[in-house]
C-alpha cells in the first residue's frame, strides 16, 4: 500500500488529491492519500481582485474541503505541517503528531514577503490581493475611502512573479469607481518592476504589451516601468525609476489614500526550512518530471516550485505559474508516481501551458501561451468585454470540478486538445 501526502489544498493541491486518488484506484490495493492544509477550506483566487471591490464575498468563492475530498476517499487535515523531514519520508503535523508518507506532493503555495520592501503590507500601509482574507481587509479599506477619495496607487515591486492580479485590479477599481461617480476624483498611477507594460515576467505575450499598455492610457491610468518601490509610508510610496542598465534615472514619491501592491513570493516555513529541498529563496527545485533530484519521492507542483526568470530585465521580474500551467504540473505528477509505483521509471512532462483571462469588470484581456515560456509553438492575445463573461463561466465551472473531484473533465480535455492545448507534452 503506498500513502501519498500532498501539503495544501488550492489551486495545485485539490486537483492533486483528485487525479491521485483516480490513479490509485485504477492500479488496486489499499492506496492512501492525505491532504494537509493550514486552513480548512478551499477558496478560488483568481477571484480576489472581484472581493476586493465588494463583487463577490469570501463564502462566494470558498467551500469547506473535508466534505468533498472525503466523499473521495481522500483524508483531509486541517493542521498545517510544521517540519518535513525528507530523509525520514514524514511529516511533522502542527498539531505534534507526525505522518509518514511514501510519496510526497508539496502544493503549498508560497509565503508573501511583504518583509522585502519596507512598509509594504497588510501590517503596514498596502494592501494585498493574494489571499481572500487580505482581499476582504482591501474591501472594507475600499468602503472607506470612496468615501473620502483620493490618489491610488497599484501594481507590483521588485522580484514579484505574478503581474495578471496587479492589472486586473487597477482596472476593476476603475470601473468601480466609475459606477461611483468619483473617478474624477482618484488620480491613479500602475508602477511596475516589468521593462514595458504587459511583459507579465513572459516577454510579452504576442501584443499584450500594445493591449494592457492601451487598457490603462484610455483608462487614464499613469504607469512607471522599471520601478523599483523602496518605501512604502502610510500616505505615500518611494521609488526609484531605472534604465535598462538598471542605473536609477528618476526617484520620487507617489502619493496615494488606497494603496496595492503584489509582494514577491517565498517558501512557506517548512518547505524553505528543509535542506536540500530548496533553492536560495525556499522554493522546491525540480527536474523535468515535476521531481526533486535530491528527494525522489518529493514532487512539487504550483506557485512552490524554482522556475528561473525568462529572460534579464534591469530589474527583478520572476516568472509566473498560471492556473493551466500548475494544472499541466500536476498531472505530470500522478503519472510520474504511478510510473514509480510499477517499477518504471518517470516519463511525462508537463506542457506548461498558460491560458489567462485578466478581467477589468466591463472587459478584459485573455491571453494564450503554449508552453508558457517562450519559444513557444502557440500564442494569442485578445481583448474585449466578452473576457469578463469568460472569467465568470470559468469562476463556476472551476469550482465545481473541485467540488465534484473531477480535475479534467472529458468535454474540458477534449476541448483543449482540439485548439491543440494538452496538460502533457
Amino acid at each position: 500500500m503506498a500513502h501519498v501526502a500532498i501539503i495544501g489544498a488550492g489551486i495545485g493541491g485539490m486537483p492533486a488529491a483528485y487525479e491521485m486518488k483516480d490513479a490509485l484506484k485504477k492500479l488496486g490495493g489499499e492506496h492512501e492519500v492525505t491532504v494537509i492544509s493550514n486552513v480548512d477550506y478551499f477558496h478560488f483566487t483568481p477571484s480576489n481582485p472581484w472581493v476586493a471591490v465588494g463583487w463577490r464575498d469570501k463564502e462566494q468563492i470558498s467551500f469547506e474541503c473535508s466534505p468533498y475530498l472525503n466523499k473521495k476517499g481522500i483524508n483531509f487535515l486541517s493542521c498545517g505541517v510544521d517540519e518535513i523531514l525528507a530523509d525520514e519520508s514524514r511529516l511533522r503535523l502542527g498539531n505534534g503528531q507526525h505522518l509518514d508518507y511514501d510519496y510526497l506532493i508539496i502544493a503549498s503555495g508560497p509565503r508573501l514577503a511583504f518583509e522585502l520592501v519596507p512598509g509594504m503590507g497588510p501590517e503596514g500601509h498596502s494592501h494585498s490581493i493574494c489571499h481572500v482574507d487580505h482581499a476582504v481587509e482591501a474591501y472594507n479599506a475600499f468602503e472607506e475611502f470612496c468615501k473620502d477619495p483620493g490618489p491610488i496607487v497599484i501594481g507590483a515591486v521588485q522580484g514579484v512573479s505574478c503581474y495578471g492580479p496587479a492589472y486586473e485590479y487597477a482596472c476593476i477599481i476603475d470601473t468601480e469607481l466609475r459606477r461611483r461617480k468619483i473617478r474624477d476624483k482618484v488620480p491613479m498611477t500602475f508602477i511596475t518592476p516589468e521593462p514595458y507594460i504587459g511583459h507579465l515576467g513572459l516577454g510579452g505575450v504576442e501584443d499584450s504589451k500594445g493591449l494592457l499598455e492601451s487598457e490603462l492610457r484610455k483608462r487614464d491610468i499613469k504607469f512607471i516601468t522599471n520601478c523599483r518601490t523602496t518605501e512604502v509610508h502610510e500616505h505615500s510610496i518611494d521609488y526609484e525609476e531605472v534604465n535598462r542598465h538598471a542605473e536609477v534615472i528618476a526617484s520620487g514619491s507617489l502619493d496615494h489614500k488606497f494603496a496595492m501592491l503584489m509582494p514577491p513570493f517565498r517558501g512557506v516555513g517548512p518547505v524553505a526550512n528543509c535542506e536540500g529541498l530548496v533553492n536560495p529563496l525556499g522554493m522546491v527545485k525540480i527536474n523535468d518530471y515535476q521531481q526533486s533530484p535530491e528527494f525522489k519521492n518529493i514532487f512539487a507542483t504550483g506557485v512552490i516550485v524554482a522556475i528561473p526568470p525568462v529572460e534579464e530585465c534591469p530589474l527583478m521580474v520572476g516568472t509566473p505559474k498560471t492556473g493551466f500551467m500548475i494544472e499541466s504540473m500536476t498531472t505530470a505528477i500522478v503519472h510520474n508516481i504511478v510510473h514509480d509505483l510499477k517499477g518504471e521509471e518517470p516519463e511525462q512532462c508537463g506542457t506548461w501551458g498558460a491560458i489567462c483571462l485578466a478581467d477589468f469588470g466591463n472587459g478584459g484581456v485573455a491571453l494564450v501561451a503554449y508552453p508558457q515560456i517562450p519559444p513557444r509553438n502557440m500564442v494569442w492575445a485578445k481583448g474585449g468585454s466578452w473576457v469578463h463573461v469568460a472569467k465568470v463561466g470559468f469562476e463556476k465551472y472551476f469550482m465545481r470540478k473541485m467540488k465534484t473531484g473531477v480535475s479534467e473533465p472529458f468535454i474540458e480535455k477534449a476541448f483543449l486538445k482540439r485548439m491543440g492545448i494538452e496538460r502533457l507534452k
